[in-house]
């Protein structure tokens, strides 16, 4: 993506530039979403800031992962996206410090020759990665993709004779509520992240039924976003890890190799 000039006066730990403003106000026709931006390169933040609010959100930016962490702890955004390479604190770390703490949706961007970021990034709890460069057309839709299912889960669809997906699930020793966003296995919590609750309510809405990793970016991405297979993979992996955490004898979610995944209520 090409950087437009920094706005050095604007850009503020937690203030966005002021241009276009007026273009996201206008924009703007119920609750405004807010995105946070973490990057130690200014004109990075000040050309994605610029062009976000021009698509109507808001925007925070923060120049390092320090300062970024407490104020997305104390008053979190509606999804954050983080740099890789920062200094002080770099975004694997503070994607890591985050996820101790909360499910905030986060996007980071990586460079063509940071696969190994890219797949730790995905292991910590990222819903998502961008690589560099990129357009803003693209940022902008897997920004609305998250923001879109992570309302999904806050706000489900109410409740109709026979959609179990408006209620709650249980299977076996899990329970799902997605009203509340909640999972606990044998009565424990489960702390997810919107796309790995996704990922495991397609999964248990059909036990024992071979999800593809396709069907899987379907359910997860509900859009025309393209994510690959390691994206899937890495999320199964997390899951299963985070199941693992309060029941190391954890094996409901099964793997048919070439075929998919699936979710073993027994």
């Amino acid at each position: 993506m090409n950087a437009q000039p920094s706005h050095e006066n604007d850009i503020q730990n937690g203030a966005a530039p002021a241009s276009a403003t007026g273009a996201a106000a206008g924009a703007a026709t119920a609750r405004q979403q807010t995105v946070a931006l973490v990057d130690d390169d200014r004109n990075i933040l000040t050309a994605v800031s610029i062009g976000l609010q021009a698509e109507g959100f808001a925007t925070r930016v923060y120049a390092d992962g320090e300062t970024a962490l407490k104020a997305l702890l104390d008053n979190p955004p509606d999804l954050a996206i983080f740099d890789i390479k920062m200094p002080r604190m770099d975004g694997l770390q503070l994607l890591q410090s985050l996820r101790a703490q909360s499910g905030l949706p986060v996007i980071f961007l990586t460079s063509k020759d940071e696969e190994p970021d890219e797949a730790l990034g995905l292991a910590l709890g990222a819903d998502d990665y961008i690589t560099k460069p990129f357009s803003q057309r693209l940022l902008v839709a897997r920004i609305r993709a998250i923001l879109r299912r992570s309302d999904l889960v806050r706000n489900p669809p109410s409740d109709t004779p026979g959609d179990e997906h408006a209620g709650t699930i249980e299977r076996g020793r899990l329970r799902l509520d997605p009203a509340r966003h909640q999972v606990t296995w044998s009565d424990r919590a489960v702390s997810l992240t919107v796309t790995e609750f996704l990922i495991l309510e397609a999964l248990a809405m059909r036990p024992g039924v071979v999800k593809s990793r396709n069907q899987l970016m379907d359910a997860a991405y509900n859009d025309d976003v393209f994510v690959d297979d390691r994206t899937i993979d890495s999320h199964i992996k997390r899951l299963r890890r985070k199941f693992r955490a309060v029941d190391p004898e954890f094996a409901a979610i099964e793997t048919l190799y070439g075929a998919g995944y699936s979710f073993a209520d027994g």
